[in-house]
């Protein structure tokens, strides 16, 4: 479930860490992405393990509060869409909203966040799973107020672009979440109706093993990015259920 996602602010003394890191940053809106990449680089210059974690959660604070902005309206639906993708304690809730809602007063330097998390996955590599997460959970917050307005479909190709994932990947990223006549099992197994079903299995148990929560876990993938995970394993569960009935019937 995405409310079981949780941010561990204990174990990088988060409090402390927050308040320098957001000193730097000031008030203003503008420029605030060349100051927290500044604030980053420099708070926690010579511990490069905390600098990635750091990097990576403010990365993902802005990408969602420009996500919600990309329509041109951030409405509460979206705001508790983020929450559920991205909790946290509530005595960390001022700082959290602080920088978020200093990254949604414009759209402007997304795609600049989008490469910081990009550079966390390694250079080059196409269809990485933990950026696939950050992806899936961007989508739960562009679905939250009911539909996906053409301008978040814009922003998030453009997000996918910039994590080198591949458009027919994509297009099966999207078919977890927008299905105006129905899910349709086939896209989100990325398999075609035509294909043999021992071929449907071997590719559905070929993605289960990837997207095991377990593995995700062996690779590094962040502990934030784990629900978006285990929603994405149970699209492919029940796409595959769906294809099995309906060979069973046929």
């Amino acid at each position: 479930m995405l409310r079981d996602m949780m941010f561990d602010f204990a174990c990088l003394h988060i409090s402390s860490l927050w308040e320098r890191l957001l000193g730097a940053i000031g008030e203003a809106a503008g420029n605030v992405l060349g100051r927290v990449i500044e604030a980053v680089r420099t708070v926690f210059e010579g511990d490069p393990e905390t600098r990635r974690k750091v990097s990576f959660s403010v990365a993902i604070i802005a990408l969602s509060a420009k996500m919600a902005k990309a329509d041109g309206v951030v409405n509460d639906a979206e705001v508790r869409a983020f929450r559920q993708i991205f909790d946290f304690p509530e005595e960390e809730a001022k700082n959290v909203a602080r920088l978020y809602n200093l990254a949604r007063q414009d759209v402007a330097g997304y795609e600049a966040y989008a490469e910081r998390l990009a550079g966390l996955c390694g250079t080059g590599r196409e269809n990485c799973e933990m950026l696939e997460s950050v992806v899936d959970g961007l989508f739960h917050i562009a679905k939250a107020d009911g539909l996906i307005h053409e301008r978040e479909m814009a922003f998030l190709g453009r997000i996918a672009e910039i994590f080198r994932i591949t458009e027919d990947h994509f297009e099966t990223i999207m078919a977890r979440h927008v299905h105006m006549d129905g899910r349709d099992p086939y896209r989100v197994l990325g398999v075609s109706p035509s294909d043999d079903f021992s071929d449907i299995r071997k590719r559905y148990r070929l993605l289960v093993a990837e997207h095991h929560p377990d593995k995700l876990i062996a690779r590094g993938v962040p502990m934030e990015l784990h629900a978006a995970a285990n929603e994405r394993m149970a699209a492919l569960n029940a796409a595959y259920a769906a294809i099995e009935r309906e060979r069973r019937v046929a």
